[in-house]
């Protein structure tokens, strides 16, 4: 086909699927039919369509619009909520569409960049930094010169291990992203970021060094009332420095509950440094994440108790903060979005299948030589730190376990998936469609008779295998 007549027809599409995003909606169906419909045009694109030269000449235009399309849709969230239209159908529905719009743009991206993989040598990009489409800024704001960051702003970024995979994916909505964390700006003008870490508790860091830690994928956000915004970081700021100062650090909260509780989780500190800085009248998210109750073994294992909080994705479709830009990593985007389809098939294979994970003596081990590593030698510390940054003194033996267990399941999968994905580029130029990804896990599955890694099916489900032959 001629290039002019794929242009034509991309642009076609990208008109239609803009047009789609800003019709007029009177009611909560219309969202969700809405937003379905531009999920499953841009979900069923056929890639193979393409050649490869096109895939890559047409990348940077499809990034963009992609972007501008996320960006038209959150803006409508705002609105969508106060005339009482986002039930818990439309949220879903926006989220889920959000998130196939991202894939789309990412593998763009990676057509755009010669689907080259990071490894573990080469040097990180700075979040938010001048690299060709690695940052998009919201129009409304962009000026074409970088923006600065401003006191109270919320970073919403992605990490490139399994256990923020995890994250991403827990509860009944997946996510794209695992942690939070928000911006304090001192008086000289230095950034600062105020944030929550499992392996460390409540910390400052820099700015610049936040923003270089390898990410995948950020966001940032910023309240519409500036003066609320820097009240909310100087108060979660001064709160944590006290704490710290006085040699009482605050302990991370595997709970996941958002009431009163001397410990914290990433998204619970942003919410509770906007909640005093309101006097109580703001409190974020205004649309939780559930937890499926079929999946209340594995939440027990990890230590979360809440049926419902807030996880760091929810600030996505937060109505009373605004998109300011978003930034990803081309070479990294792959894997996390293979992560992602991995994870995604654990926690379906737990909730539907009964699936669950069974500890061995080797993981037992692991975990009691990452629960007491701090007071063993250097080489037990090495062992441990291949799997964690840091065990937490307080983390469960269980926790430490299942972290374990959920990443030498998930490692191997992704192993053969990043080989398929190489093959693929190596062919066609071209990344693998998530479905294919998805279809491959599902066979696993099948081919596993029962187990996948430390993952599995019921005893009786088992035995009925077995007997099968």
């Amino acid at each position: 086909m001629p290039r002019y007549s794929i242009e034509d027809e991309i642009g076609r599409d990208l008109r239609a699927l803009r047009a789609l995003a800003d019709a007029p909606v009177t009611v909560s169906d219309d969202i969700v039919r809405t937003v379905s419909r531009i999920y499953h045009d841009v979900h069923e694109r056929d890639l193979a369509r393409f050649s490869r030269a096109d895939l890559k000449a047409l990348a940077p235009l499809v990034m963009s619009e992609m972007f501008l399309l996320r960006s038209a849709i959150r803006d409508r969230v705002s609105d969508w909520h106060s005339r009482g239209l986002m039930t818990r159908e439309a949220q879903i529905a926006v989220r889920d569409v959000l998130r196939v719009l991202r894939y789309a743009s990412d593998m763009a991206g990676e057509v755009h960049w010669d689907s080259t993989i990071a490894t573990e040598t080469d040097p990180g990009l700075r979040a938010f930094s001048e690299h060709s489409f690695n940052t998009f800024v919201h129009p409304a704001v962009d000026t074409g010169q970088s923006f600065a960051f401003r006191s109270g702003d919320v970073l919403l970024v992605r990490g490139t291990k399994h256990n923020s995979a995890a994250i991403a994916r827990i509860g009944d909505v997946d996510s794209q992203f695992s942690h939070a964390a928000i911006v304090y700006i001192d008086g000289h003008g230095r950034g600062w970021v105020v944030e929550a870490l499992i392996e460390e508790g409540a910390v400052i860091k820099p700015l610049k060094e936040v923003l270089d830690h390898g990410l995948a994928r950020a966001m940032l956000f910023r309240h519409r009332d500036a003066a609320l915004a820097a009240r909310a970081a100087d108060l979660i700021y001064g709160f944590v420095k006290r704490a710290t100062d006085a040699g009482k650090p605050i302990l991370y909260d595997f709970s996941m509950e958002l009431g009163p509780s001397n410990k914290l989780f990433c998204s619970k500190l942003v919410r509770i440094a906007y909640e005093d800085a309101s006097d109580g009248r703001l409190k974020i998210p205004t649309f939780m994440t559930r937890f499926h109750a079929s999946n209340a073994p594995f939440y027990k294992r990890i230590g979360v108790t809440a049926s419902e909080s807030f996880a760091p994705g929810d600030l996505e479709i937060e109505p009373s903060f605004d998109l300011i830009a978003e930034w990803q990593d081309y070479r990294n985007t792959a894997q996390v979005r293979h992560q992602d389809m991995i994870m995604s098939k654990l926690f379906e294979w737990m909730e539907v299948h009964g699936y669950q994970f069974r500890e061995d003596w080797s993981i037992r081990l692991i975990a009691w030589l990452g629960r007491f590593s701090t007071k063993l030698s250097r080489r037990v510390q090495d062992l441990v730190a291949s799997l964690f940054a840091r065990i937490p003194p307080h983390m469960p033996k269980r926790t430490i376990a299942t972290i374990v267990m959920l990443q030498k399941t998930a490692q191997p999968l992704l192993e053969e998936i990043q080989h398929m994905e190489r093959v693929r580029v190596a062919t066609e130029g071209r990344p693998l469609h998530p479905r294919e990804v998805l279809d491959y896990l599902e066979d696993v599955r099948r081919r596993g008779r029962g187990q996948v890694g430390y993952l599995q099916a019921p005893r009786r489900w088992r035995r009925a295998v077995a007997k099968s032959g």
